[in-house]
C-alpha cells in the first residue's frame, strides 16, 4: 500500500486507514466477532492507521481496538481517538481542563494505553477552536505523556482554517470526497503549507459513492442515515455528506459510470481521496471483512486520469454543489 507521512506526528502510514465509528451502533448491529475480523483484516492488508471515538457505542469501539492492539502488539498500528462529545451539555464551557483530563483517562483505559498516539477534539461547538484554555490543557496532556500529539475533527472549513493557526495541532480530521470538495480550496493547501496531515472521513458519503443504494433503500432505526438525515441528533453533514438521499442516488448512479473496469465504486472514490494533494489517509470505515480488504486495495491503485478527475468536478457541480458548498 502507498504510505504517507502524517503531519506533525512524523508517523508513516498507509494512505487507507480504517474507520471504527461502525462498531459503534450506529451503522446497524456489527457484532464483536465481526468488528474483530474486519481489524484483523485491515491490518492484514496494509493498513496502520485506526481511528475511532470515546462515543462510539460510549466507549465499546475503543474496547474493541484496544484488544484488537493487544492481539497485533508488534505490528507498528497507530491509533487515534477522539474526546469531547461526551460533553453534556455539548457547549462550549464544559471542554474544561477537569474534562478533558478524565475524557482522556476513560479512552487511555479502554485502549489500554498509557499514551495514545494522536488524540483529536470530536467536532467541538465552534469557539473551542478559539479558546487558549483548551489547547494549553492538550499541550500539558502532550508534556505529560497522555497522548503523543494532538489534532481536531471540524465540520466546516471555517473550523479547520482556525485550527490550523494552533502550532501543537498535528493532524485536521474532515468530511471529504467526491460529494464534498470545498476543502480543496483552503484547507488543504494551508495544512500542506503548515505541515499539518488532513485526514479524510465519511469518504463514501455514508455509503451513497458505493453505488449499492437505490431510492427505496432502507435503513436498520438504530442507523444513522434513518434517524439523522436532516441533523436530528448531529451535525446533517455527517450522515451522506449533508446531501439529499435522493439526490444523493442520482449522483451516485451517475459516478459509477465513470468508474473503469475492474475497481468498484468504492475503491474509484477512495483513490479520488487518497489523489488530493494534501490528504495523510482516508478512513472508511467496514462492518465486513471483505469490505475492509476492499478499501486497502485502493491504496495500490493508479491515480485517476486527468479525464476522470474532470468527470468527477463536473459530477459535483451538476449535482451536489448547490446542496453542501455553502454550508460547510
Amino acid at each position: 500500500m502507498q504510505k504517507s507521512t502524517l503531519g506533525k506526528t512524523g508517523r508513516d502510514i498507509g494512505v487507507v486507514g480504517q474507520g471504527c465509528w461502525q462498531f459503534g451502533g450506529d451503522w446497524g448491529a456489527v457484532g464483536d466477532d465481526a468488528a474483530m475480523a474486519v481489524l484483523h483484516t485491515a491490518a492484514d492488508e496494509g493498513v496502520t492507521f485506526f481511528d475511532t471515538a470515546d462515543v462510539y457505542g460510549d466507549g465499546h469501539s475503543e474496547q474493541l481496538v484496544g484488544r484488537f492492539l493487544k492481539e497485533r502488539a508488534d505490528d507498528g498500528i497507530m491509533v487515534a481517538t477522539k474526546l469531547g462529545r461526551r460533553a453534556n451539555p455539548h457547549v462550549p464551557e464544559q471542554f474544561t481542563r477537569e474534562n478533558l483530563r478524565a475524557w482522556n483517562d476513560r479512552s487511555r483505559t479502554l485502549l489500554g494505553l498509557d499514551t495514545i498516539d494522536l488524540v483529536q477534539l470530536h467536532c467541538p461547538p465552534t469557539p473551542v477552536y478559539s479558546d487558549d484554555r483548551v489547547f494549553d490543557v492538550l499541550d500539558e496532556m502532550v508534556d505529560e505523556g497522555r497522548i503523543r500529539h494532538y489534532g481536531v475533527s471540524v465540520e466546516t472549513v471555517d473550523e479547520a482554517m482556525t485550527a490550523l493557526r494552533r502550532p501543537g495541532v498535528a493532524s485536521i480530521q474532515i468530511i471529504l470526497n467526491v460529494f464534498r470538495r470545498k476543502p480543496l480550496e483552503e484547507v488543504l493547501p494551508a495544512a500542506v503549507e503548515a505541515g499539518v496531515g488532513i485526514i479524510a472521513r465519511v469518504p463514501l458519503a455514508s455509503g451513497l459513492l458505493t453505488g449499492r443504494f437505490t431510492e427505496s433503500t432502507t435503513f436498520a432505526p438504530e442507523d444513522h442515515r434513518t434517524y439523522n438525515r436532516h441533523g436530528e441528533s448531529f451535525d446533517q453533514g455527517e450522515t451522506f455528506s449533508g446531501v439529499p438521499y435522493d439526490v444523493g442516488v442520482a449522483a451516485a448512479r451517475e459516478f459509477a459510470s465513470i468508474v473503469p473496469d475492474g475497481v468498484t465504486p468504492a475503491q474509484f472514490a477512495l483513490r479520488w481521496i487518497i489523489d488530493q494533494p494534501g490528504v495523510s489517509v482516508v478512513i472508511p470505515g467496514a462492518s465486513r471483512p471483505e469490505q475492509a480488504k476492499a478499501n486497502a486495495a485502493a491504496g495500490s491503485l493508479p491515480p485517476l486520469t486527468q479525464e476522470q478527475l474532470a468527470a468527477c468536478e463536473r459530477l459535483y457541480d451538476e449535482y451536489i454543489r448547490e446542496h453542501v458548498h455553502g454550508r460547510w
